[in-house]
């Protein structure tokens, strides 16, 4: 079992910068692939960036070239660094761990309870 806390997120304006945590505990970190998901009111929870156990990263199209993830296993955490916010980014933002990478949110095994990031224009 791995539990997930994120925390971080907020109210800020277009063009600002946030970074997310996400505090791991459980099982053995390092042997997880972490990720982000985000879901907008009315929307369907969409896949933000991953990293592997490796330390691979991948990312959303949405968010290629503003957002960047990184994992410091240890401290148990992943992070997410969201520059030049949009308001379309505005979601509540989950963190997800799983055996393998994924890109698709069936294929996560562990959620945590989200964090809301509200961007204003």
């Amino acid at each position: 079992q791995v539990q997930l806390v994120e925390s971080g997120g907020g109210l800020v304006q277009a063009g600002d910068s946030l970074r997310l945590s996400c505090a791991a505990s459980g099982r053995t970190f390092s042997n997880y692939a972490m990720g982000w998901f985000r879901q907008a009111p009315g929307k369907e929870r969409e896949f933000v960036s991953g990293i592997s156990w490796r330390g691979n990263t991948y990312y959303g199209d949405s968010v290629k070239g503003r957002f960047t993830i990184s994992r410091d296993n240890a401290k148990n955490t992943v992070y997410l660094q969201m520059n030049s916010l949009k308001p379309e980014d505005t979601a509540v933002y989950y963190c997800a761990a799983g055996s393998s990478p994924f890109t698709r949110a069936s294929l996560a095994g562990y959620w945590g309870q989200g964090t809301q990031v509200t961007v204003s224009s």
